[in-house]
């Protein structure tokens, strides 16, 4: 291997302001900046500040201004509707810019906060890209999200219009979004003034008028607008992540510094150029669909698509491959969950070898850990690099990768890889001191962040400093726990809550789940450490089995824990392992863990509004009290 990352990275870290500045020669600017870094009152550091821009001309305008106007910006394929459509970035740009027009006529202006709560279709990224054009801040909720929680995000955004749908569509089943946004207008304390409403085929709702008006409506009567003039600094959207005291803490990102490193990470981390079609199988309403549905790829001008679809049930475990035969996707980026439901439904591969993948180069996994088993499972199938990459709802892109457009790197198993240019990662450990190669401790990032991290949260830069920076002076605290080995590779071995404390020893639940899911008829798992009085926690694990397998659940379980004490020793304490139907998962695929560790404590918990299906938690009781499990 060639010395051509490390030369880069070293780059970025010594030399950050001359490598965000060469970076940012690759995006459009109305003026450029003078003023690269501004570090003089830290956290709060400013890049680009003098420079103006604007986030929807990077995405469209730029590449028809160079030509390249009648090439596919947009794909969309609902599995669950049978629509499908394309975009070119001549068409899209129209839509936009007449949408753009639509919100100028009901009142939106630059600075004004627009709610966006819609299923996976066109139009939500139409609504993105407009507000962008005109300058508003859009916040996109989880369609579907529950009517407190959309009510929360209206009361910290203030926001003044609300944009939805009449639906979205699960497998089997239709939410219908109207009674959730009414509840939750009704319960806000900050008023919304208007709403628009997107029709769904077959499943229209009655509006009432002048509040709420359609979707076809707003557009047929409005005018395209040009791209507003913005500054570098101003913010292009607020993303609401949960936060621990109930008040959900919004994540802000600054326009400049978006539009320059998601637009680097395209070639450098993903090896994408602008005639490649690329696919982020995730939702809009989370950090990947923002930043690699929506951003990313148009800033580079490639393909991306939209897909309104599950990895299983739209309608088999073959739903991915279609999408990747149908449309010559270069590359995958989803979650390791999405990949262990494949392998459940379908561990032989059978759906696969109905299509052809030739296209095909390359996948990434983020958004939990990709045990080194799904990784091995994915590599055999598809016979292309499977990679491990971290990031956060925090950074908006990748913190660690295998950089596939620097220069290929050795796959370890169970690492992301190295971190990537921009970021400067340390571990610390308990007492404050720096740990060594392989020792664990704290996950932290040495300041400043690169560019398009967050800047501060929204209204709140209080919160902002004690939250992330506070803990460790000079360093973002990411609640990650792992160690760095002698390779320079990063291994995140679980949030700082998921390291257990078993009779003084400091165990990752990681570590223990990595070995369960080696198993041969494990499908996914997921190891708690619940309280015990004599050593502190201890460990217990639940595994879900792939389908057919024919091997009774005390075999398995025996076997689990034989693995265990094998492969981490009797310190573990590992001796409970217990085979169940479903893990409970946000909406995004990351399993709850600190809420059934709530359950097996006996302790009060609150159901996640992020949850995929309530109903788990009960049946997670259920075996845990079946196996003599629940505290107290």
């Amino acid at each position: 291997m060639s010395d051509k990352f490390n030369k880069i990275y070293d780059h970025s870290i010594k030399n950050p302001e001359k490598f965000w500045q060469e970076a940012a020669e690759d995006i459009f600017w109305f003026k450029k900046p003078t003023k690269i870094l501004n570090k003089f009152n830290p956290p709060f550091y400013k890049w680009y500040e003098d420079g103006s821009t604007n986030t929807c001309y990077n995405a469209l305008d730029v590449h028809i201004d160079k030509g390249r106007g009648e090439n596919t910006a947009l794909i969309y394929d609902s599995p669950i509707t049978g629509n499908k459509s394309k975009f070119t970035y001549e068409e899209l740009r129209s839509k936009v810019a007449n949408f753009a027009g639509a919100l100028k006529a009901q009142g939106i202006n630059k600075g004004d906060r627009v709610i966006i709560y819609m299923p996976m279709i066109p139009e939500a990224v139409i609504a993105m890209l407009g507000c962008a054009r005109i300058g508003a801040i859009h916040s996109v909720v989880f369609g579907g999200f529950a009517s407190t929680e959309l009510a929360s995000r209206i009361d910290d955004s203030k926001a003044k219009l609300l944009i939805t749908a009449s639906c979205g569509f699960e497998p089997g089943r239709t939410v219908e979004y109207k009674p959730l946004v009414d509840e939750a207008i009704k319960i806000a304390n900050h008023k919304i003034k208007k709403m628009i409403l997107f029709q769904r085929t077959g499943h229209e709702v009655k509006l009432n008028a002048p509040t709420e008006i359609s979707w076809e409506e707003v557009v047929s009567n409005a005018e395209a607008v040009d791209c507003v003039e913005m500054n570098s600094n101003e913010f292009a959207y607020i993303l609401y992540t949960s936060g621990t005291t109930g008040t959900p803490k919004g994540i802000v990102r600054d326009i400049g510094g978006h539009i320059v490193a998601l637009k680097w990470t395209m070639k450098n981390i993903y090896n994408i150029d602008t005639n490649d079609i690329w696919w982020s199988a995730s939702d809009i309403g989370w950090i990947v669909g923002h930043s690699y549905i929506v951003y990313a790829p148009l800033f580079k001008g490639c393909t991306t698509v939209l897909f309104e679809g599950k990895p299983v049930g739209t309608p088999d475990a073959g739903a991915f491959w279609k999408i990747i035969s149908d449309y010559k996707v270069k590359s995958l980026f989803t979650a390791p969950t999405a990949f262990r439901a494949i392998k459940k439904e379908d561990p032989e591969g059978k759906f696969f070898s109905k299509y052809d993948l030739s296209s095909f180069e390359s996948l990434f996994l983020a958004g939990e850990r990709a045990d080194p088993d799904t990784i091995k499972w994915a590599e055999n199938l598809l016979k292309v690099p499977v990679i491990d990459h971290w990031w956060q709802t925090e950074t908006s892109w990748a913190i660690s990768s295998n950089c596939t457009g620097i220069e290929m790197m050795e796959t370890k198993y169970g690492s992301a890889c190295k971190a990537v240019p921009g970021y400067d990662v340390k571990i610390i450990k308990p007492d404050q001191s720096l740990a060594k190669p392989n020792e664990m401790g704290d996950i932290v990032v040495k300041l400043p962040l690169p560019p398009g991290t967050f800047p501060t949260l929204w209204n709140a830069d209080k919160r902002y400093k004690e939250n992330y920076m506070s803990n460790y002076d000079g360093y973002y605290q990411t609640y990650d726990a792992g160690h760095i080995d002698d390779d320079g590779y990063i291994w995140i071995m679980s949030r700082t809550d998921d390291i257990i404390n078993v009779a003084g020893h400091r165990l990752s639940t990681g570590a223990i789940e990595e070995v369960l899911s080696e198993h041969q008829s494990v499908a996914e798992c997921a190891v708690l450490g619940i309280a015990d009085k004599l050593k502190g926690q201890l460990p217990i694990g639940l595994v879900v089995l792939k389908s057919g397998v024919d091997k009774d659940d005390e075999t398995i379980s025996k076997e689990c824990i034989q693995m265990v004490r094998a492969k981490i020793g009797p310190v573990a304490a590992f001796k409970v392992t217990i085979v169940i139907k479903r893990l409970p998962k946000t909406r995004s695929g990351k399993i709850l863990r600190g809420t059934i560790r709530k359950i097996a404590d006996n302790v009060e918990y609150k159901i996640p509004p992020t949850i995929d299906d309530p109903a788990i938690l009960s049946e997670i009781k259920e075996d845990l009290i079946k196996h003599k499990i629940l505290n107290g």
